[in-house]
């Protein structure tokens, strides 16, 4: 079994506790939209100060030009709310899995000349807080840190077969930034 159905079967599980609407959202992070990627989540209220959030992205786009934006990632989290579940101050631990094929993005250096096809894996810590903007909106603002192990092979172009180089990186720093605009289920 792979990290990304291991990870859906641990989301899974999490959530086979009763859940009645008023503890269901549902969410997307519009700085993820700024970058082309249609996103959403679910978050679940586990308890008064617990809840699991479930969000995933999938971009499939290749631009005219030839760059390349098309990932999926897949980023649970279990957040702890010092006062009440979806209000104030929260912190979380989070996972992370995604692929990749991205390349040939002309604003940055780096990325300029090769696409890049692996995956990454790791996890880390989230703050954030969360403004109730109504009896059925939220928002909430949110920044995390840790690790990441990024498996991946350097082509010249994104139809190519032909490996330039391979890498193995361990990668330590922000694993999660994000605004949602957040919907609750009644």
């Amino acid at each position: 079994m792979n990290k990304f159905g291991l990870l859906l079967i641990i989301m899974l599980c999490l959530t086979l506790t009763p859940l009645r609407s008023q503890h269901v959202s549902l969410k997307s992070n519009l700085l993820y939209w700024a970058t082309t990627t249609p996103n959403m989540g679910f978050e679940f209220r586990l308890s008064d100060h617990v809840s699991l959030d479930a969000w995933g992205a999938y971009n499939a786009w290749v631009f005219n030009n030839g760059m390349s934006l098309k990932h999926y990632l897949a980023q649970p989290e279990v957040r702890y709310w010092p006062c009440q579940t979806f209000e104030g101050h929260f912190f979380g631990l989070h996972g992370h899995y995604g692929h990749f094929n991205m390349g040939n993005i002309p604003f940055i250096t780096a990325m300029s000349d090769y696409n890049y096809r692996g995956e990454l894996y790791g996890g880390g810590l989230t703050y954030g807080y969360h403004w109730i903007l109504g009896r059925h909106w939220g928002l909430e603002a949110f920044i995390g840190a840790g690790y990441a192990r990024m498996t991946y092979e350097k082509y010249v172009c994104y139809d190519c077969t032909e490996v330039v180089a391979s890498y193995k990186r361990n990668y330590f720093g922000p694993t999660r930034a994000g605004v949602s605009l957040i919907f609750f289920i009644h």
